[in-house]
């Protein structure tokens, strides 16, 4: 028999699990980003909440971190409403911290730079569904270029350079964009966790929603500090 002999069967049903288990990271991704956006219009749209907030940035932002470390390390070990609420939470809390790009930049810019960063990472993540690339090589070098950003990004905020800050968004923008597909491509692996009951694949899908939702995230960032005109 031919070893090359693909059963029809078989092939059909692997893709459909792909593509159910992808359903539900974009669904949880976008419901992300529908909060994170909300969130952030609300409280842009009020002086006295912005100004609250400002005294509480910097635990907002460690709590946020502390939730990415959590879920990335340990959402297999929490309930899912846990790991679902967790989420939710961070959505929540970046956008309560995102809120003040409203205030630095024009809404024009930043309805521009979003659909930008949509139409592009749409594309690159179809991209990284499709292809039959391993893209393990382009996600550890676009890794070790974001340990170059951060570290140029902290060594700018000393030297106040323009040309530097500029060269680090353009870079920025590669990197997850690279990021994005690489994360995509192991994301559609995960849909083995389907096999092993709802529970594992509802926590499976939300660690994969985070991964992609920081990736859009910061490519929006980036592209922002590019394309974005301030008031």
């Amino acid at each position: 028999m031919d070893q090359n002999f693909i059963n029809p069967v078989q092939d059909y049903s692997v893709s459909n699990a792909q593509t159910q288990f992808m359903s539900r990271v974009y669904a949880w991704m976008v419901g992300g980003l529908l909060l994170t956006a909300g969130t952030a219009y609300y409280v842009a749209s009020s002086v006295e909440l912005m100004i609250t907030l400002g005294s509480y940035m910097f635990i907002l932002i460690l709590a946020e971190f502390g939730l990415v470390i959590a879920l990335s390390g340990w959402v297999y070990k929490m309930s899912k409403p846990v790991a679902i609420g967790s989420f939710l939470l961070y959505s929540f809390l970046n956008g309560l911290t995102l809120s003040v790009l409203l205030m630095f930049y024009t809404q024009e810019s930043l309805y521009k730079t979003f659909f930008i960063a949509a139409g592009m990472f749409g594309a690159i993540s179809f991209y990284g569904t499709i292809t039959k690339r391993n893209l393990s090589g382009v996600g550890s070098f676009m890794f070790m270029g974001l340990i170059g950003i951060i570290i140029a990004s902290v060594v700018n905020f000393f030297m106040q350079s323009s040309a530097v800050e500029f060269a680090i968004s353009f870079l920025g923008v590669i990197i997850f964009s690279g990021l994005t597909a690489y994360d995509t491509q192991k994301i559609r692996e995960m849909y083995v966790l389907q096999a092993q009951g709802d529970e594992i694949a509802a926590k499976g899908a939300i660690i994969g929603a985070l991964r992609l939702y920081l990736d859009f995230i910061n490519l929006f960032l980036f592209l922002l500090r590019i394309f974005g005109s301030r008031r």
